[in-house]
């Protein structure tokens, strides 16, 4: 199983968003092609990994069992660890075969069996998560975690006790590089002089490595440390250094509930919810969809009581105006580890560059493999 490309789309969207046509161009294209209305809707949920995982996988799952309950007219099932390729394309083709009229597909490496797959069942409608290529009857889907990421890093930089802060990420791909870089600019604003230190371990699950590489992270003496991995493994070793840490994917507390502060995680239910509603009610198309923590999709988990009640108005007040819209989260001037101005002063990023982003802002520590120092 290949998991960089679970949502590894981000390392290849600079290279292909140039040479895709006008009309499948960035997050807005739709469809003329009309869905007939579903009296009864069966949903089909194609998984990478286990949905014990406690991050990506399981914060799906979560998403489909919140479908179920929500809506009494859909049934749902769900395939774990599949691996991408020639077993995705059998595992989707058997649940369009057995007249699941709605499948996701939940791994950036399921786009192309998606595609395919589709060709042959006009009639059902597959929704692929973290993919740019869309057909009459598939639609793409993420959300901007990156927000969250920034939130979270707002209260590490007013919590942290000195300016060492370690981040254990998975692959060095434009998602994670963007979320670094907004965790960063986050913790820098309380911060101004703190240094993220970054160790790659080049896999999404992953417990031992990612357990040493946060105790690695944690002997420089990092005060505070995040993560970007499915396992729990970061929360568990700081915690066992006595250091606070955030969860990612979903809600951590319970591997540390004295340690862990929060964590930027999905609410995938709300997306489910729509999608399978408009599926229902016929108004489904084949949109590309990237909504933020306006849509509730991108949230924050409960905060933990340690942290002080001005950081928690902090973090409530720049909250509310990213959700207006008022406040971007990469809004120029930016510059790169190197001082170079990435996004000038005076205009925030535009989508096609933070899909793109390969570059560490000031204030990381570490060299995205791949380039050079």
């Amino acid at each position: 199983m290949n998991k960089l490309s679970r949502r590894g789309f981000l390392a290849l969207f600079a290279e292909t968003l140039a040479a895709m046509p006008a009309a499948t161009a960035l997050f807005g294209t739709k469809s003329l092609w009309a869905i007939t209305p579903k009296k009864k809707i069966k949903a089909a949920f194609v998984l990478v990994g286990p949905v014990g995982d406690a991050g990506w996988n399981y914060a799906h799952n979560q998403g489909r069992l919140a479908l179920e309950k929500a809506l009494p007219y859909v049934e749902s099932s769900v395939t774990e660890s599949v691996p991408e390729g020639g077993e995705a394309e059998r595992v989707i083709t058997q649940y369009a075969r057995r007249g699941y009229n709605l499948i996701f597909t939940t791994s950036f490496g399921y786009m192309d069996p998606t595609i395919k797959v589709a060709k042959q069942y006009p009639d059902t409608v597959f929704m692929h998560c973290s993919g740019f290529k869309v057909a009459p009857n598939v639609g793409t889907y993420f959300g901007r975690m990156y927000q969250a990421k920034y939130l979270s890093g707002l209260i590490a930089g007013k919590m942290a006790t000195n300016n060492t802060l370690g981040y254990v990420a998975p692959h060095p791909i434009p998602e994670v590089i963007r979320h670094i870089n907004a965790y960063t600019l986050g913790v820098r604003e309380g911060r101004p002089n703190a240094k993220i230190h970054v160790v790659f371990t080049n896999t999404w699950y992953d417990p031992a490595k990612e357990r040493e590489a946060a105790e690695s992270l944690l002997d420089i003496g990092s005060s505070l440390m995040s993560h970007g991995q499915d396992s729990p493994a970061t929360i568990q070793a700081s915690a066992k250094r006595g250091k606070f840490v955030f969860g990612y994917d979903s809600d951590m507390t319970k591997f540390s509930p004295k340690y862990h502060l929060t964590a930027p995680i999905w609410n995938w239910g709300i997306l489910y919810v729509k999608i399978a509603k408009a599926v229902h009610d016929g108004t489904w198309k084949n949109d590309q969809l990237w909504p933020g923590m306006e849509s509730g999709l991108v949230t924050l988990a409960p905060f933990n009581k340690a942290i002080p009640a001005d950081v928690l108005a902090l973090v409530k007040k720049k909250r509310a105006a990213i959700e207006a819209g008022k406040l971007k989260v990469f809004q120029g001037p930016i510059k790169d580890q190197k001082g170079k101005t990435r996004i000038p002063a005076g205009r925030p990023a535009t989508d096609r560059e933070m899909l793109s982003m390969s570059y560490f802002v000031e204030g990381v520590v570490g060299t995205v493999p791949g380039k050079s120092k």
